[in-house]
């Protein structure tokens, strides 16, 4: 069915939060919200987020590289309908700041933490898509007292390349990548790719499905780059994302964990293709706590793709592992 609603009226309540003196975006909804949108609300509060009555688990939402709150405005209602959700614009993406700092996981993920303690402080079920899926684990791993499950939709792994590439190779590659992504390649390459027409056709290759690229999409992902300091974040993230310690290994943080763990994946993802990252390996490493989901025709973005199909899977899992408190 579809929703006639700006995307801004779909993402609940907006508000900015300074972080370490930086500007950061988050919205929430609550779950009589879910059942009351429509207007848009943008406040510039650091107030705490009234707590819900109900006594489901609450969620978080991580977006992926280069999105933003918007990539959720299919997911937040149907998640909230009985549970409080709450999505962040992470440091240097979406309407938060883009600050002139070394970005990495770790950084998100005190990002993540310190944005818990302030507004929640109770265990949440973090939810992420690509590089925020990874922040999510490395989330679990570090701060096991926040997290109570994650939901991770196509997982990056870091530790891939070092698995797969000679240790004498490495060397070279790694100098061929520092070529790639200096300022002086990265800037021009900002300029090109922020414009709409180039979004849509690097979108159109992430998404299998070509419908579910739209005008509001491309609206969502195209509007921060013309953000004061969007051209250096810009590569100060694509360096970020390109090293290959970026973030944890995801089979030696899987094992080790004790919580709930919900993959998604869609069969057509060209961007972490199923039969290079070999999801059920996963599976096999933690199977007491690990499930996974792979969806047919759906690519890098399933959440937004087909979010009914991702929305149940979710809520579905929710339910036979986070049961309300009586």
């Amino acid at each position: 069915m579809t929703n006639f609603l700006q995307w801004h009226q779909r993402v609940g309540t907006q508000r900015d939060w300074m972080w370490r003196g930086w500007q950061t975006r988050y919205t929430y909804l609550r779950p009589d919200g879910a059942r009351n949108q429509g207007a848009i609300k943008l406040e510039d509060t650091e107030a705490k987020p009234i707590a819900s009555a109900t006594s489901t688990t609450p969620i978080i939402l991580l977006h992926g590289f280069g999105a933003s709150i918007g990539h959720w405005r299919q997911n937040l209602a149907p998640l909230a309908e009985n549970h409080t959700v709450y999505a962040l614009d992470l440091l240097g993406f979406g309407a938060s700041q883009k600050a002139p700092v070394n970005y990495s996981v770790p950084l998100w993920v005190d990002q993540v933490y310190d944005f818990w303690l302030t507004f929640i402080r109770e265990p949440v079920i973090l939810a992420g898509n690509s590089i925020g899926s990874l922040i999510c684990l490395a989330a679990a791993a570090a701060h096991p007292d926040m997290v109570a499950g994650t939901v991770m939709i196509s997982l990056p792994d870091p530790s891939v390349r070092a698995e797969a590439v000679p240790a004498w190779l490495l060397p070279a590659i790694l100098a061929v990548e520092n070529l790639f992504i200096s300022p002086i390649v990265l800037r021009p390459l900002f300029s090109l790719a922020s414009k709409p027409a180039v979004v849509r056709r690097w979108v159109g290759f992430a998404y299998a499905s070509p419908e579910a690229v739209t005008d509001e999409l491309v609206e969502i992902l195209a509007g921060p780059a013309g953000d004061r300091g969007a051209a250096r974040a810009f590569c100060a993230l694509f360096k970020a994302v390109g090293n290959a310690e970026c973030g944890p290994g995801v089979k030696t943080v899987m094992r080790n964990l004790t919580i709930p763990m919900l993959l998604i994946w869609g069969k057509q993802d060209r961007m972490i293709p199923p039969r290079f990252a070999r999801p059920h390996q996963f599976v096999e490493c933690n199977p007491k706590c690990v499930e996974l989901v792979e969806l047919d025709n759906a690519g890098h973005c399933p959440q937004d793709e087909c979010p009914e199909q991702v929305n149940q899977a979710i809520l579905n899992w929710l339910s036979r592992n986070f049961a309300p408190v009586a």
